[in-house]
């Protein structure tokens, strides 16, 4: 029986060979901005033992204060040439790669990143504690924000990536235009939460210009936030419609949906979808392909691993049952690829034997 992890999928007009996505994760291995040969190998190693997709660890469009950490790449100036080579050494492989756009908003501590003397940039000026700090960013602020992101979509076009991720999850800068804590502007990128949807249907919109009708745009997006695992945007399935519905009709073409952990239902008390998680209500709601990640083929959670806890491969059992029975069409791999670039290859090939545990220190190494 074939195992419908490495069934063929199409996206948009982007062929895949199997359903494994390499999840997007910070490595801060870049210097001055610029990802360097030993990236290139990095993301190479994956491609040349099967991953079906390759999604870049979060890159700063040209806004100085997108980023909180000086180790992160760029994706403008100088770095355009380091992400040629990368795609070339990848392409060389075999491979498929998208870019991860990624503003981290007031996640960004002051004095920090590769521009500390910059002031961060949020959509009212308000914390995730409810606290005003700074003013908020005048509309055209706001389009300057969006165009960052297109711009460096249309980078990604012209340096032959197969598609590009929008980073709207985890309580940085996007997912704070969803939140109502900290959106609280009275224009049109503020309101109800279709409403507060806006500057991100914006930026898919605009990002669409750059890139062409055929590149698959991906948006990731969460209901938790780093600053508040238990914080939902949507509680009930009406209210997530609605939500999607506005990035549907902006023009994305698949939604990433990411769990703490991928098994865990999203709204179970709605009687006979108990079971459905995240992305499954998406798929339903929407349409359009999803793809599930959050803690896949470990056995602790991935917020726990980057406190230091330490994580053995676990059973894909249940992950395969949810993916055959169609509740998703992708799914993401993360700390388990980041520690073993053959774990595709190994779970092909039924050597569950050789697969390695997760430390902490992998995130120190390019494996």
């Amino acid at each position: 029986m074939t195992n419908p992890l490495f069934t063929p999928f199409t996206l948009g007009t982007l062929e895949l060979p199997n359903r494994i996505v390499m999840a997007p994760m910070t490595r801060s291995f870049a210097v001055d901005g610029v990802p360097g040969d030993n990236v290139a190998e990095y993301y190479a190693r994956r491609a040349a033992n099967d991953v079906g997709l390759l999604i870049t660890e979060g890159t700063h469009p040209d806004r100085k204060a997108a980023g909180n950490d000086a180790g992160a790449p760029f994706f403008y100036g100088d770095a355009l040439d380091g992400w040629k080579h990368v795609v070339a050494r990848v392409k060389a492989e075999g491979g498929r790669i998208a870019p991860q756009l990624w503003h981290t908003g007031y996640m960004r501590k002051p004095g920090t990143g590769h521009f500390p003397d910059v002031p961060s940039e949020s959509p009212s000026g308000v914390t995730h504690t409810g606290s005003k700090v700074a003013e908020a960013p005048s509309e055209s602020d706001v389009v300057e924000m969006v165009e960052s992101y297109a711009r460096s979509a249309g980078y990604a076009k012209n340096l032959g990536f197969d598609a590009i991720e929008i980073h709207g999850a985890h309580g940085y800068l996007i997912d704070q235009f969803f939140w109502d804590i900290m959106n609280v502007r009275e224009d049109r990128y503020g309101g109800g939460l279709p409403e507060r949807a806006r500057f991100a249907a914006e930026i898919i919109q605009e990002c669409r210009k750059a890139v062409g009708p055929g590149m698959p745009i991906i948006i990731r997006i969460s209901q938790w936030k780093q600053q508040d695992f238990t914080q939902r945007l949507a509680h009930t399935p009406h209210e997530l419609a609605a939500f999607l519905q506005v990035m549907v009709d902006a023009g994305v073409d698949c939604f990433h949906c990411s769990q703490r952990r991928f098994w865990e239902p999203e709204f179970p008390e709605q009687e006979g979808y108990e079971d459905l998680n995240f992305a499954g209500w998406t798929k339903k709601l929407t349409g359009l392909p999803t793809i599930t990640v959050g803690s896949v083929g470990l056995s602790g959670e991935f917020v726990a691993a980057f406190g230091g806890e330490s994580s053995k491969p676990a059973s894909l059992d249940r992950l395969v049952e949810m993916l055959d029975r169609g509740d998703f069409d992708l799914v993401a791999v993360g700390r388990a690829l980041l520690q073993d670039p053959e774990w595709v290859t190994k779970i092909r090939d039924g050597r569950e034997d050789e697969l390695q545990d997760f430390t902490r220190e992998s995130l120190a190494t390019l494996y």
